[in-house]
């Protein structure tokens, strides 16, 4: 299995890390920030502690890297105020920032070669049908609980927490969300299935 060499693990913990201190000065609403980036501060140390004892392979860590960056620069801004997601709309005349789109595409993508690996390294489950199928189950549930979070959010916290779900008005806005989920994952397991067996096998190089 090819998985990050020690520089290039130190290099994205360095870049993730980074990117949380800049993210943590004045963030837009410390609450919301609080709630995205705490992804972050759990998952990070775990990855770390991991490393040695069930290393992941090299492009599933640069996803999960990326993906922290995603939800650092979210949760420093609030979904619905990232400057990327204004020039965006901007440039395509939309009717809303699509930060939060991009974040929940995201939200499946990853988490389905995260599945992927696991079901392949972890149990008798082949190549096939059933994985791809799995893969989707696992990733659109992942999606379905943090919209039950940000539900549980809206109930604790009242308006407190309407920067965290960003649905910027939109009544379908939790279909939305899952349902980009669910094409993140479709999309990943297309796109980087091969790639992600070749370095599973060893020969991605």
């Amino acid at each position: 299995m090819i998985s990050l060499s020690r520089p290039q693990g130190f290099a994205l913990a360095a870049a993730v890390l980074a990117a949380l201190v800049w993210s943590g000065i004045g963030p837009t609403d410390r609450l919301t920030w609080i709630m995205e980036v705490i992804w972050v501060v759990v998952g990070l140390p775990l990855l770390m502690l991991t490393w040695r004892r069930f290393p992941l392979t090299r492009l599933l860590y640069v996803l999960i890297a990326l993906h922290c960056l995603l939800l650092i620069v979210g949760g420093h801004y609030t979904y619905a105020q990232v400057p990327l997601g204004f020039w965006v709309q901007d440039w395509l005349d939309l009717s809303r920032n699509h930060y939060d789109r991009l974040g929940h595409f995201t939200q499946g993508f990853v988490p389905a070669i995260l599945a992927r690996e696991l079901l392949l390294r972890l149990t008798p489950l082949k190549r096939g049908g059933w994985l791809f199928y799995l893969v989707l189950a696992a990733a659109l549930s992942f999606s379905a609980f943090f919209e039950l979070i940000e539900w549980w959010a809206a109930l604790i916290w009242g308006g407190a927490a309407d920067a965290f779900l960003a649905t910027q008005g939109d009544v379908w806005d939790t279909q939305w969300d899952m349902f980009l989920a669910l094409i993140g994952a479709f999309t990943a397991q297309i796109l980087l299935a091969r790639w992600h067996d070749r370095e599973l096998a060893g020969s991605g190089e």
